[in-house]
């Protein structure tokens, strides 16, 4: 009879271990895309502004990623809403 709750709370361990190991890779992909997009907005944006204007070119990355993300993550809660059906 113990041997249920013990493969129980082995499967949710292995579950648990799953997501926080997606969870990392995801976070470390954020990072990458992170540094990624800063160097293209220090190359390809910033030039266009003032010298010393670097508070306005972050402002256009925080609002350029705010907007990817939104759009990302609508994408996938649809993705997520048809593998429901």
């Amino acid at each position: 009879m113990a041997k249920k709750p013990i493969e129980k709370v082995s499967k949710k361990i292995a579950i648990q271990t799953l997501t926080l190991l997606t969870s990392s890779f995801g976070l470390v992909a954020a990072l990458a895309w992170n540094e990624a997009i800063k160097e293209y907005v220090n190359t390809y944006i910033k030039p266009y502004f003032a010298h010393g204007s670097g508070v306005i070119s972050m402002f256009i990355y925080a609002v350029g990623i705010t907007i990817i993300t939104v759009i990302i993550t609508m994408q996938l809660n649809r993705v997520s809403r048809k593998i429901e059906k």
